[in-house]
């Protein structure tokens, strides 16, 4: 176990991997987004595309490194920036007469250093001792040069000091830079072989990944190397951060001037949220740091909502994955990105507005399984069912309060329509779960088996599916009405070609699937011999799914192994073999086999010969021959049929040709999995 050292040291490390990819990502999206004058001749416009794209790529291949090659880049980075701004700065002293006016003007009015004389110089030359000593220890220059570096960034200070003249300063600041200058590329140059090598490591590995794995894994590997969610989700507040300073600082220089004492008054305030947010998905990069924002933020959502009802399923807290990849997609449907700013923050809104209804119905599905276990386990602790039943009655309310305040709000549209059918479809469901759980918590209250509740709990389900399968026709209508009419796009029609698919072809072959599967059940199960009355009493056992007594009825299998008519039932809409043997469970058109029924321990009621059932009296007649035949007839009446061995031919003599089965499957199934 790591120390709490070592941990913070590994956290340290990740703030700083994520904060220095920022950068690359701020170059990208000010290089797609900087004006392109297209007066400009051919010439120009080629010239602007080459270095446009020689940014971009070397933006992009800076934001790919691994850590240790990002640090390094950085180190030598702010080497080289430490060198430039001496440089500038023994420029500026040395040529500028007024260089603390320029300073002013640099620093933004703030008095940092003293005004002139020789403190001025002193302070200089402080700053740069500091920028000399900086840049030696960051590119690890050895003792001799380094002095010689430090002494080259401070000399023209003392040129200073000592008065020299105006020629004699700018030849001594020239020579600075150059040593400067000169020394920054010898010490590149020496990493030239480091760096080739760097890059050959890069593309081996990169082709190496590519051929094993595929571009999949690569791309997804790379995504969780570099944090990009992370990297976008620092580059999108950060930019908001930069634009809300300088929106309130305009804000305020405007009212001083105009002599309004209130300066952010309720107005301004809204205006400026409205500024910040139309900023905040003027591009693609900008879209994607917003729905990394909003992956955060509903991740921790579904985690509370997992805790607050109890749910440990992984499944469950995939919201954070689902909410953003919605929104990026609504974003690119929409256009969002290229609107005007006004068009923009409607449709964001209306986005948003979608966005909400989907995240409900994702909590739905997380609630409906806990719910339905909550019922069909007869939990008796309140504070169980509790949440989940506020959770359900919040998924409720909510979508009808956001209809009204749409309808009341705004006219009809197809926008309109397509979040109102989203809210009724989420109305619909929770009913739907809630009829559920209320018909199992009664069905766990009442003292019998109540045999139709599987029936109900279909036909309640089936109802909820057939309304959704409606609801996703019309919203297909919806979509392509849009599509025609309103705001046609490649990716709307992708779209809606996979809403067809998922939510209406494939909804409707499962639920026929669904159907075809239970009328075959239950054509086969009553197509079994029903044990009642005085012939169910001769045979003491218990069903061999549920190990529940038999009350009233048995179906018998082929195989003469019999259960309750609801668990044979269940079982077979997953698999048609016998629970017990593993054996067809099928009659056949022709005669039934008169040989008598066995219980599931082997015991067979006796049969008279004639195709007719021993009466009671005669099969205790029977036990009585049996006790008194001794152990053997004792042990093989009490033989288990699971206990009997064959082999495969034998096997395939008593099953018609089947093979043997190795692996039996006991699943037990209920209607919540219809």
């Amino acid at each position: 176990m790591a120390s709490p050292q070592a941990r913070l040291t590994q956290q340290a490390m990740a703030v700083l991997d994520v904060v220095f990819r920022v950068p690359c990502v701020f170059i990208i999206d000010a290089i797609c987004n900087c004006y392109s004058d297209p007066a400009s001749g051919w010439a120009a416009t080629a010239g602007r595309i080459f270095l446009r794209c020689l940014g971009i790529l070397g933006s992009s291949m800076v934001l790919v490194l691994s850590q240790k090659a990002l640090f390094r880049f950085y180190t030598l980075f702010f080497a080289v920036l430490l060198g430039t701004v001496s440089v500038l700065i023994n420029y500026y002293a040395t040529s500028h007469i007024d260089f603390y006016g320029a300073y002013y003007k640099a620093a933004l009015g703030h008095r940092l250093l003293p005004r002139n004389g020789p403190s001025l110089w002193l302070g200089l030359a402080i700053v740069q001792l500091m920028f000399g000593i900086g840049y030696a220890v960051l590119l690890n220059v050895q003792s001799v040069s380094a002095a010689l570096v430090i002494l080259s960034v401070t000399v023209p200070i003392w040129g200073l000091v000592v008065e020299l003249p105006v020629e004699a300063r700018q030849l001594v600041t020239t020579i600075s830079g150059l040593l400067l200058a000169l020394n920054t590329a010898i010490y590149l140059a020496t990493k030239l072989r480091w760096f080739y090598y760097s890059c050959r490591y890069v593309y081996l590995l990169v082709r190496h990944m590519y051929r094993i794995y595929g571009v999949q894994l690569l791309l997804e590997d790379t995504w969780k190397r570099i944090r990009f969610p992370d990297v976008l989700r620092v580059f999108w507040l950060t930019r908001m951060t930069a634009q809300a300073i300088i929106l309130v600082y305009v804000v305020r220089v405007v009212s001083s001037e105009t002599g309004d004492p209130s300066y952010l008054s309720w107005d301004v305030f809204w205006d400026l949220v409205s500024n910040l947010i139309i900023s905040g998905c003027d591009s693609t990069l900008t879209v994607l740091g917003m729905s990394a924002v909003i992956s955060s933020i509903a991740h921790y959502l579904g985690l509370s909502i997992l805790a607050f009802i109890g749910s440990t399923e992984e499944e469950d807290k995939r919201l954070g994955f689902v909410a953003p990849v919605l929104f990026f997609i609504l974003a690119l449907q929409t256009g969002l990105s290229g609107l005007q700013p006004e068009e923009r923050l409607v449709r964001l809104s209306r986005n948003m507005c979608l966005l909400l209804t989907a995240i409900l119905h994702f909590i739905h599905g997380m609630t409906d399984p806990v719910l339905m276990s909550l019922s069909a386990s007869h939990v008796p602790s309140m504070r169980r069912h509790f949440p989940v039943l506020l959770v359900s009655l919040c998924l409720f309310v909510l979508p009808v309060l956001l209809s009204v305040l749409l309808w009341y709000r705004y006219a009809l549209s197809t926008w309109l329509f397509a979040v109102t059918a989203f809210c009724v479809e989420l109305c619909l469901k929770v009913i739907v779960s809630l009829t559920v759980y209320v018909l199992f918590m009664v069905d766990g209250y009442s003292g019998v088996l109540w045999e139709k509740l599987d029936d109900y709990v279909y036909y309640v389900r089936s109802t909820g599916n057939v309304i959704e399968f409606v609801f996703g026709v019309i919203m297909f209508g919806n979509g392509a009405y849009t599509m025609m009419f309103e705001s046609g796009s490649k990716i709307r029609a992708c779209m809606m070609c996979l809403h067809a698919y998922f939510n209406i072809y494939l909804q409707a072959k499962n639920g026929w699937k669904t159907f075809i599967n239970r009328r075959t059940a239950v054509k086969k199960m009553n197509s079994l011999p029903e044990v009642k009355g005085i012939q169910l009493n001769a045979i003491k056992d218990v069903c061999a799914i549920c190990y529940q007594e038999f009350v009233s009825s048995a179906r018998v299998t082929p195989c003469r192994h019999y259960f309750h008519a609801l668990c044979l039932r269940k079982w077979l809409y997953i698999q048609d073999t016998c629970p017990m043997c593993h054996q067809k469970v099928y009659v056949e058109e022709e005669p039934r086999d008169t040989a008598a029924f066995s219980n599931n321990n082997g015991y067979a009621a006796p049969d008279d010969g004639a195709g007719r059932l021993a009466e009671p009296r005669e099969v205790e007649g029977i036990a009585a021959e049996a006790a008194a035949a001794g152990p053997e007839s004792d042990s093989e009446l009490l033989e288990d049929n699971d206990s009997i061995e064959y082999d495969e031919e034998e096997w395939g003599e008593k099953n018609g040709g089947m093979p043997m089965e190795e692996d039996y499957i006991n699943d037990d199934t209920d209607s919540s999995d219809e």
